[in-house]
């Protein structure tokens, strides 16, 4: 058991009332392309959203994740299917720190005043695509507490890719399995996020060579994605996100060759390094 894991354990232990994984969500929707009427019909859509991630659980296991949810939506249209009207949109979901997923191919159908709810069995496209994020952020989360520690996140995840497959409205959901697919084998990746989360406790903790000893294992991750997967759009987020961060702390501890090794592995960023370095030789 990792000490990050242990600490959350011993924290989440004093709470007499549990909180849901999101403990906040903001929502942008931009509906520019939409006539008045349709619009009319996604008026109360924002809160429905609101309240089903905020009152589903997620995880029976890690219930104070506190994550806090940030969407967008950009409504394209809407088009008859049947007796159905179908909404076509694009979607971002974001931490608001390093997980972001950007989906450009979505299609659900919304009757306004119907609650929201997910169904383990019964697939119903548009809870069935909130669902799906919400699972692949909250597997990104608790991998930070624990290697592989969103397994059991992941496969739901997957299990709705597959049936939203096989569904009336596959539209994304093959692209979606392979998302699902790619970020569960990312160990690589899946390896650094933990490494760097523990590393962040401990400094703040004092314990500068349990830092660096972290950060060498977040470095060897990001290597090791790197071979699996090649330059992968999760893992260079991860290091966007964090890397001014990552630089900030190698600087105090006057870590220059990991500094250099950070510019190796991370080119798109070399300034952010180059600059930590510059800085310590002032």
């Amino acid at each position: 058991m990792t000490e990050r894991l242990r600490l959350f354990i011993i924290k989440i232990s004093f709470l007499s009332i549990l909180i849901g994984q999101f403990e906040t969500v903001k929502i942008t929707i931009d509906d520019r392309l939409l006539r008045s009427e349709e619009k009319q019909s996604i008026f109360n859509l924002k809160n429905d959203v609101i309240q089903f991630f905020i009152s589903t659980e997620w995880s029976d296991t890690y219930n104070d994740l506190n994550i806090p949810l940030h969407i967008q939506i950009v409504f394209e249209g809407l088009t008859a299917k049947g007796n159905q009207s179908i909404f076509s949109c694009q979607a971002l979901f974001s931490n608001g720190g390093d997980i972001r997923f950007f989906d450009k191919s979505v299609q659900f159908y919304y009757n306004s005043g119907t609650n929201l709810y997910y169904d383990p069995v019964l697939f119903e496209p548009f809870s069935g695509f909130l669902a799906f994020y919400a699972h692949l952020i909250v597997a990104g989360i608790i991998d930070t507490y624990e290697f592989k520690g969103g397994n059991s996140s992941y496969e739901i995840a997957r299990d709705i890719a597959l049936r939203g497959s096989s569904s009336d409205y596959k539209k994304g959901w093959s692209a979606r399995t392979t998302l699902v697919d790619n970020l569960d084998r990312n160990n690589g990746l899946r390896k650094a996020r933990l490494a760097w989360y523990i590393a962040m406790d401990i400094f703040k903790e004092g314990d500068i060579e349990g830092t660096i000893e972290e950060i060498n294992l977040m470095l060897d991750g990001i290597e090791e994605s790197y071979r699996d997967l090649g330059r992968d759009f999760n893992t260079q987020y991860f290091l966007k996100a964090n890397s001014e961060k990552i630089a900030l702390i190698l600087s105090k501890l006057n870590q220059s060759e990991l500094l250099k090794d950070m510019k190796e592995l991370d080119p798109d960023r070399r300034e952010v390094y180059q600059n930590a370095l510059e800085s310590k030789l002032e």
